[in-house]
């Protein structure tokens, strides 16, 4: 929320100064924003308003402003124009004659009917008038008139409000696997609450099919317990949560799941499966993990790596922690992502060794031995992700301000700044493990049942990609 200044004129009309017939107006348009603002201030999320798709079905076929809307709108010309400040609303009567919709610019004009010398009240004719001239809404206002002259520059800070609809970048997120075939999914051991609510989701919205690894018992009991409907779910025992990681790493390893999904068990648990020699999913790549960020006040996705997996990795591993999100980035549909490697600092310092280790990164790209990306750093976090400061410092890059990953110098500082994104700048995240023979959901036991979910999305959209690039 930012603040902006308006500077003007307030100047009132006192009960002696009123004249019958006198009038004033003002034009306001109805915005989207406008539309969920008064429902979070009134409460009223009356679907036939706040809900396009139950609008679109409605009387009016399309999404329509509160009725009282309209009518504030009356109380702002009576308390700034006319009478203007000092004026107090006491009485008021509001026909509503038509519907206003997104876009309609409308006319308010009050005009003075009446005075009452009395008690000093003043009656006012309301109308309200749409773009084509048609009447939207009429009544009257009676209103305490001023006593006092008021005429002084007004200095009014209001906040510039932005709608973050967290949802609707949700809803968009899944969105990305639309028309795509559900992709079989081992999950081990989703024995809580939001670590079956999220593979049941991704079922319901057609991104995965689920298999559920884990004591069968157990999970029907949190079903049940949660209203979790397991219908058309498949479940394969396990006797703990050590046997639940065996068996989905096995699953997968039979071609029964193309995707991995960590349930309510450790981390470690499922990995020691996953890195294990014998059986497990390695490649020759380094296994490596990856936050994508949906964050509001940033103009395009952050993928940030690593914060999960590798505590301080070197030089050869960080090369292949930014091949594994370059590649990601491609199935995400961004063709050449700019990967800023971040440090404290933006110069190259002998003793901060992340900023040697960024000089040679970006050297490795020149020289061919990372692909499919452009490189910068070191770079400190502002100036990777805003322009501004990044021309503050003079830096000319083609990745300052436009990183689209983030390449943290060891897990600490990535862990840190994927949650404060998460918990302070309300990013949608998902979190996918890379380097591995099939994506894994791998999440914090504190995320949500939407937060999985969206990992899911990942995920398939990784698989979909594998299975293209082998059917080639």
């Amino acid at each position: 929320m930012h603040e902006s200044k308006e500077a003007r004129y307030l100047i009132n009309k006192t009960y002696d100064e009123i004249a019958v017939g006198e009038s004033a107006t003002l034009t306001r348009t109805l915005m989207p924003e406008d539309v969920k603002l008064f429902a979070i201030l009134t409460g009223d999320v009356n679907p036939a308003v706040v809900d396009p798709g139950y609008s679109e079905s409605g009387m009016f076929r399309e999404v329509i402003a509160h009725g009282m809307w309209s009518g504030s709108l009356i109380s702002t010309v009576l308390g700034t124009q006319f009478p203007g400040p000092g004026t107090i609303l006491v009485d008021q009567t509001l026909h509503f004659a038509r519907p206003v919709t997104i876009g309609d610019a409308i006319t308010i004009t009050v005009t003075v009917k009446q005075k009452f010398d009395h008690n000093r009240h003043v009656l006012f004719e309301c109308l309200c008038t749409n773009q084509e001239g048609l009447q939207v809404v009429r009544g009257t206002a009676e209103v305490l008139a001023p006593s006092e002259k008021i005429s002084r520059l007004q200095e009014m800070h209001l906040p510039e409000v932005h709608i973050d609809d967290k949802h609707a970048r949700y809803k968009q997120m899944l969105s990305r696997v639309k028309g795509l075939e559900p992709i079989p999914t081992a999950v081990a051991h989703p024995c809580d609450k939001e670590s079956l609510k999220g593979p049941v989701i991704a079922f319901q919205e057609g991104i995965i099919e689920p298999i559920l690894v884990g004591p069968e018992a157990k999970i029907r009991a949190v079903a049940e317990e949660n209203g979790i409907d397991l219908h058309g779910i498949r479940i394969v025992n396990a006797a703990h949560s050590h046997d639940s990681a065996a068996l989905a790493v096995s699953l997968v390893k039979t071609g029964d799941a193309e995707a991995l999904m960590k349930g309510s068990l450790h981390t470690d648990e499922l990995m020691s499966e996953v890195v294990a020699r014998a059986n497990g999913l390695r490649t020759n790549r380094r296994i490596s993990h990856v936050f994508l960020m949906d964050v509001p006040t940033y103009h395009r996705p952050l993928l940030i790596t690593d914060a999960a997996i590798n505590i301080a990795p070197t030089l050869e591993e960080k090369a292949d922690i930014i091949q594994n999100a370059i590649d990601l980035a491609h199935v995400i549909g961004i063709p050449e992502p700019k990967v800023a490697i971040l440090s404290a600092v933006e110069t190259i310092n002998p003793k901060i060794q992340s900023t040697l280790d960024a000089a040679a990164l970006c050297k490795m790209a020149d020289r061919g031995q990372i692909k499919g990306g452009i490189l910068d750093g070191p770079l400190a976090f502002d100036n990777a992700v805003s322009i501004v400061a990044a021309k503050t410092k003079g830096i000319k890059s083609a990745v300052a301000g436009h990183a689209e990953i983030l390449v943290v110098p060891d897990l600490e500082s990535g862990n840190m700044v994927a949650k404060q994104l998460e918990y302070l700048a309300n990013a949608l995240s998902a979190g996918i493990v890379l380097g591995t023979k099939v994506p894994i959901v791998l999440t914090s036991r504190a995320d949500t049942a939407e937060t999985r979910t969206a990992s899911c999305v990942i995920a398939a959209l990784m698989a979909h990609a594998r299975r293209n690039k082998e059917g080639n």
